[in-house]
């Protein structure tokens, strides 16, 4: 009874953590530009010596969902979703460059350029600052334009360019604060093949419907865990009972 106890309660334990991640998901299906998380989970025999009779369950990274969430148009002239594949770069908080589709921008009172999350946006030459000024414009290809004060209102002058990447999916990992950085540490190239869209914001990529029915559904496999234990136990109970009268 031990291997069918062993069984359920290590998978048990995986369920928790499928579940923990798909309730962070629903948690984030309003954050702009969230990508939702996913859970794997695969069996895993006990290495040693003997016949390999024994398995656990073992979540392991399971990624995230590259997939595009809706673009709604805002109008705000700070506000830019990428279009298509492609990430916006930003400074993580330990000084590394990660990426992130949140295009929810904004500026600090010292002119720098930050997301929503408050991670400094990264241009071709590092973080992005911007001078004061009368009107904003950020173009497709990124470059930011702004009129300075006093100046007549033709006069545009460029001040950066958001650095914009196109890296592989397979290169990326999603990290503890949100962020996708290169899995070998190395900044990825800026790509000219990545586009902006101008006062529009990109959704999260949760897909609510799906969420809900798979948080019932390990809700149920979790209970059906517990039901195997409680029966296994049951079982082991009685036989001792047995064996006693014998």
């Amino acid at each position: 009874m031990d291997r069918v106890v062993f069984v359920m309660a290590s998978g048990a334990k995986q369920l928790m953590h499928a579940q923990t991640i798909n309730s962070n998901n629903l948690a984030n299906a309003n954050t702009v530009g969230f990508q939702a998380d996913l859970a794997r989970i695969h069996a895993q025999f006990v290495d040693g010596p003997g016949h390999g009779s024994r398995a656990y369950a073992v979540a392991d990274g399971g990624g995230a969902s590259y997939e595009k969430g809706p673009v709604q148009s805002t109008g705000r002239s700070l506000d830019v979703a990428v279009n298509g594949d492609g990430w916006l770069a930003v400074q993580a908080p330990d000084g590394s460059e990660g990426y992130t589709r949140a295009g929810n921008l904004r500026i600090n009172i010292n002119g720098q350029m930050l997301t929503g999350a408050g991670h400094p946006v990264m241009g071709e030459a590092g973080p992005i600052v911007v001078p004061e000024h009368e009107k904003l414009e950020i173009g497709s290809d990124g470059v930011i334009s702004v009129r300075p004060i006093g100046q007549s209102p033709n006069t545009l002058a460029e001040v950066g360019r958001i650095k914009l990447v196109a890296p592989e999916h397979r290169d990326l990992v999603k990290g503890e604060d949100g962020l996708l950085r290169m899995r070998d540490g190395v900044p990825a190239s800026a790509s000219a093949d990545v586009t902006l869209i101008g006062g529009a914001l990109e959704s999260s990529n949760v897909n609510t419907v799906e969420a809900l029915v798979d948080m019932i559904s390990l809700a149920r496999q979790f209970e059906m865990s517990v039901k195997v234990m409680q029966t296994a136990k049951e079982m082991d109970e009685q036989s001792t009972q047995v064996m006693n009268l014998g």
